[in-house]
């Protein structure tokens, strides 16, 4: 893919108006209006994540190149806020800073299937499942996760075993 650059890099916020990680890219909306502005996978691996939630407000240098506007880095994803969407069950007791202060585990996706709406990943050196419902991914900034994948969790004991109420990119989690 050669692009070449025709502006100098600038950042901007704006919000994720989609991203498909099977395609490999997405768009944002600038706050400031104007086109969109493609946003590679690859731009966003380098950030630490495989995916992105759409709705998501995001913080982006761009580029203006020939084939218009491009992220060449993202600074900072923050995920929409679901207020409309119930807690989940095993949640409702745990609020935000009771989350933050949770260990980071390191894990690697066993699967997940977004159709199904939750999957399960293994915490290094443990084979246990640990339980990732599609609600805690959305609520995490993420859209979906690949089998294999690296991601760090935070995890509570539920009702039926150990269960993710915190996903993050590796790459995110290690920094």
């Amino acid at each position: 893919m050669e692009t070449q650059d025709t502006g100098t890099q600038r950042q901007v916020r704006g919000q994720v108006k989609w991203f498909d990680p099977t395609k490999g890219f997405g768009f944002v909306i600038s706050d400031e209006g104007g086109p969109d502005i493609l946003l590679h996978a690859n731009v966003l691996r380098n950030f630490g994540q495989g995916s992105v939630v759409d709705g998501s407000a995001i913080s982006i240098v761009v580029q203006d190149t020939q084939r218009g506007l491009q992220a060449t880095e993202v600074l900072s994803i923050t995920p929409p806020q679901t207020e409309e969407s119930l807690p989940l069950r095993d949640m409702v007791e745990f609020t935000a800073e009771d989350i933050a202060q949770k260990p980071i585990e390191p894990a690697r996706v066993k699967w997940f299937d977004k159709a199904k709406g939750f999957g399960f990943a293994n915490v290094f050196g443990n084979n246990d499942d640990v339980f990732i419902h599609v609600e805690v991914l959305r609520r995490s900034g993420l859209s979906d996760l690949q089998s294999g994948e690296a991601i760090g969790l935070r995890m509570v004991d539920g009702e039926r075993g150990r269960m993710a109420i915190d996903v993050i990119g590796w790459e995110a989690a290690a920094k």
